[in-house]
């Protein structure tokens, strides 16, 4: 990594990327009072990148870890990076770029982002656990499973739940390069118990021995923090911040939500069409699916034989020891 001599007084900053889960820091020095701040950075395409800036620079040096080579370099406030080199889709990449302005004031910002992925698979989410598995009955984690409805790779999808917590918008898990195959199932557990849960990007399916490991690609929230609960929403994004598909569930059928996140989350999958009420209205926690009597064997399941109309008429609860993550859906359905 390259050392990079700053003045005396020098700001360090700390912020984020376009990419939520990224980290960036940046060193600033020079003698104009007006600060040049980073924006953000985005993959354009799998051989271009951007840097926003605060104002117009120029860029002394720059650095991608792993190692790929630069055909051209665009000044500006927005800095053009050209790529010699095609990027697998959704690889983490870190960059290391020293930019001047025109007042010589120089910005060293260190940041890592994913690489663009154009070929994210169309998927539904297919089979929700909101509640694990005592110690006694072998500790299995809550688990969310998706079902690809194309061909394609995961790379750089995030996934999100909002649940009782006021860190409502935190990315729990960002894939790397995968591919998948229309008719995949996904499973993703949240939360790790033991050193045998391993994620599965590889061709061994097998690899996971963790406890609930399926038959198809496991991968493994770490921590033992409880993420889900029965009232939450789940959503996934691609990075345009497009969202793929959306569950939104509630314990009880309230006319309205208990906090305030839950209604801005309501409305945000609303507007891009990932959610909606009978009325067609931003949906209340009546317009959720009601997922009072879940257990961690009556998981609640997509209607697989229906298409998807993004409401809870998709859904049902599997009847008691029926839940089949990373399978076909039990039609067996609990009646309460």
């Amino acid at each position: 990594m390259k050392n990079y001599l700053l003045l005396l007084g020098a700001l360090i900053i700390f912020g984020s990327c376009s990419t939520p889960d990224a980290t960036v820091s940046s060193r600033i020095s020079g003698g104009s009072s007006q600060t040049l701040t980073f924006t953000k950075c985005r993959a354009v395409s799998d051989d271009e990148v951007e840097f926003v800036f605060s104002r117009s620079v120029t860029v002394k040096s720059l650095t991608f870890y792993p190692d790929l080579s630069v055909n051209s370099i665009e000044s500006g406030s927005t800095v053009r990076i050209n790529l010699a080199e095609k990027t697998e889709p959704g690889t983490l990449i870190t960059a290391d770029i020293l930019a001047e302005d025109e007042k010589k004031n120089t910005i060293n910002v260190l940041i890592s982002f994913r690489a663009r992925n154009d070929r994210m698979p169309d998927l539904v989410i297919n089979e929700l656990c909101t509640e694990y598995a005592s110690v006694t009955a072998g500790r299995k984690a809550e688990f969310i499973e998706f079902k690809m409805k194309s061909d394609g790779n995961l790379g750089a999808m995030r996934v999100f739940i909002i649940g009782n917590s006021a860190a409502a918008k935190e990315t729990i898990y960002e894939f790397s390069p995968v591919e998948v195959k229309k008719g995949d199932y996904i499973v993703l557990h949240l939360r790790t118990y033991d050193a045998a849960s391993k994620d599965e990007y590889g061709s061994n399916l097998n690899a996971s021995g963790g406890l609930n490991s399926s038959g198809a690609r496991d991968f493994w929230i770490p921590g033992t923090s409880k993420l889900f609960h029965k009232t939450s929403m789940v959503y996934v994004l691609d990075q345009d911040d497009k969202v793929l598909n959306a569950a939104i569930i509630s314990e009880n059928p309230d006319p309205w939500w208990t906090k305030d996140y839950f209604a801005e989350t309501a409305a945000f999958l609303f507007a891009h069409n990932a959610w909606k009420a009978s009325d067609g209205q931003p949906p209340g926690p009546a317009d959720a699916f009601i997922s009072a009597g879940t257990t961690n064997t009556r998981t609640i399941c997509r209607d697989e034989t229906v298409e998807n109309s993004n409401s809870a008429a998709d859904w049902y609860i599997t009847a008691t020891s029926s839940a089949t993550p990373g399978g076909t859906n039990n039609t067996k359905r609990y009646l309460n």
